[in-house]
């Protein structure tokens, strides 16, 4: 296949930031590239070579577009395509400092839309930064040769320090990561056991903790054991989908194509989600562990580990983990000793939620526009490069270990409590625990204030009002209230608070976040903005009546036709609006 340029040319410091992804550059004959099948196996690369751009020139080129698709033997176009789907990649040129402050519904329930009316167009609106618990919330960042970059999230965040950064004031190093979940101290702890206490830094330090204890006894039992502590456990996938997780390990396990694969994924980016952001930041070799067990229980030899790009902190701390377990044995050819080869590979995300759909996440990590594939085949067949994967959230992951630890249901779940509540953060609870018990525990509303409705389980899920305050938070009476606790989310909002306005930056998350692949949910996520808008303004088209049966088909067709979960969940939470509450 010839690939054919443009003719534009990368400079200097392009093709040295791309070089330090793709090696050094081989002798070139001409500017017509013939793709082999080595230079196109690295295409896997593009995204990081993509990063290793951003964060050099702070924006993508079409002299680097060529550049790439020199080095990798891909089209212009496609590599444009990829470039051009990430909100946090830029194609155009863009100042070194870029402040992203979030403007989403968590951020609003703290107060960020004052912050924002007071910055105005300075700094660049963003969806949910997984800062919920901290209020209003920003990413810092600068473009430049390593010791000048900046890559730092800030939470809480003022208006003066905003203006602060944008006057060349460098960031303070985020502390929101070295404050413990507010059960801190509590006994019985078992997700948050060493969340809770100090960051653990060490595999020595791991292994005090009782780190690795689960690694070695699955090493010991085998994977059949490990499979039937984990089906035991009834332990279900934490991320939204709810999958019996042995059921998933064991199809990859039995499944003959080879190699098989086990990935993370933490792009956690649903709206006022960050329970994974802690223990991604606070208890990161847990996290490596687990996706250790998971690779050793399905027979795979690779893993890897997807972060959003939007936790900086997160993506340092799991780099130094992945290389102290290497250097101790824990990672790589052989894991504890002879017999068990497992290394895990980090890849960082670039602005996308729908990349949190697995097979989007795939398609990211091979280099291509992260959309989502038509299933089937499903990820145990057919996965991350085409062979069976086993792919989990990370508080599935971290459950594992638990199962394996202790033994006995997998009965707590992490559920991010933020809004207008005294102490927000990351709550462990039993299964069952009601939605106003969990609202207690967080120290119940700010004085003064009086609920209006909780946003359950983010964008995807459903507002729900003061008369749902009973309900059990269990996979089982949830679905039987023809609800989801999803990812987790409970976004408490007080009168305080204009409801129409969260409904719309809801429905504008998803137009934004939408892939664009199929058109249910790229036609379905504008028209049920632009309704909404027009019914809220008091300038339906017809009658209110005309505009409400609008929205409800376009809600229908989204549901059934989208080909992912974002379509299909798009309308949920405004539906429930709508409704005057679920």
């Amino acid at each position: 296949m010839d690939v054919k340029l443009s003719g534009a040319t990368a400079s200097d410091v392009e093709r040295a930031a791309v070089a330090t992804v793709l090696g050094p550059e081989p002798p070139q004959a001409g500017r017509v590239v013939r793709a082999g099948r080595a230079q196109r196996e690295q295409r896997h690369l593009l995204l990081p070579a993509l990063h290793a751009l951003q964060d050099s020139v702070g924006w993508v080129s079409r002299g680097a577009v060529d550049h790439l698709a020199e080095r990798l033997g891909v089209a212009p176009a496609e590599i444009y395509g990829v470039a051009s789907f990430y909100h946090l990649l830029a194609t155009e040129p863009q100042p070194a400092l870029a402040v992203h402050v979030c403007d989403d519904v968590a951020c609003r329930a703290a107060g960020a839309g004052a912050l924002l009316g007071q910055l105005g167009e300075a700094v660049q609106r963003s969806a949910c930064l997984g800062l919920c618990d901290r209020g209003s919330a920003a990413l810092v960042r600068r473009s430049g040769p390593p010791g000048e970059r900046i890559d730092v999230a800030v939470a809480p965040v003022t208006a003066l320090q905003v203006a602060g950064f944008l006057g060349g004031e460098a960031p303070p190093e985020l502390a929101a990561a070295d404050i413990p979940p507010p059960q801190a101290g509590k006994p019985g702890l078992r997700l948050l056991r060493r969340a809770a206490g100090e960051v653990i830094t060490t595999v020595d330090d791991y292994e005090a903790a009782g780190g690795l204890a689960a690694l070695r006894r699955a090493l010991e039992q085998g994977p059949d054991w490990v499979l039937a502590e984990v089906k035991a456990a009834a332990l279900v996938g934490r991320g939204g989908a709810a999958f019996p997780t042995a059921r998933k390990w064991e199809a990859v396990l039995r499944a003959p194509s080879r190699p098989h694969y086990a990935v993370c994924n933490a792009d956690e980016s649903e709206t006022g989600t960050f329970k994974d952001r802690v223990l991604l930041e606070r208890d990161a070799f847990a996290v490596l562990e687990s996706l250790a067990i998971a690779g050793f229980a399905t027979g795979s030899e690779h893993g890897f580990l997807y972060v959003r790009d939007e936790y900086p902190l997160a993506r340092a701390r799991l780099q130094a983990a992945i290389e102290a377990l290497r250097q101790a044995g824990w990672l790589g050819a052989a894991v504890g000793g002879p017999g068990f080869a497992f290394d895990v590979e980090l890849r960082r995300g670039a602005g996308a939620y729908i990349c949190g759909e697995e097979t989007a996440l795939f398609n990211s990590i091979e280099g291509r526009r992260g959309e989502p594939r038509n299933k089937p085949p499903f990820p145990v067949e057919s996965g991350l490069f085409g062979q069976p994967t086993a792919v989990n959230n990370v508080e599935t992951l971290v459950a594992v270990l638990e199962a394996l630890r202790v033994g006995g249901s997998a009965s707590t779940k992490l559920f991010c409590v933020s809004g207008a509540v005294v102490r927000p953060g990351v709550y462990e609870v039993e299964l069952g625990t009601t939605l106003q018990a969990l609202i207690e525990l967080a120290g119940g509303l700010q004085p003064g204030r009086r609920l209006q409705a909780v946003l359950l389980g983010g964008a995807a899920g459903s507002l729900v009002g003061p008369s749902r305050l009973d309900l059990e938070l269990s996979f089982e009476a949830a679905r039987a209230a023809g609800l989801s606790l999803g990812s987790g989310a409970v976004v408490v909002l007080d009168e305080s608070l204009d409801l129409s306005e969260v409904v719309l930056r809801i429905a504008r998350f998803f137009r934004e976040e939408s892939c664009g692949q199929c058109v249910p949910c790229r036609v379905g996520t504008v028209r049920q903005e632009e309704a909404l808008r027009r019914l809220f303004s008091g300038r339906p088209l017809g009658s209110r009546e005309d505009e409400l049966v609008r929205l409800s088909d376009v809600a229908e067709v989204m549901r059934d036709a989208s080909i992912c979960g974002l379509g299909q969940t798009a309308a949920i939470a405004v539906q429930s609006a709508l409704r005057g509450l679920s």
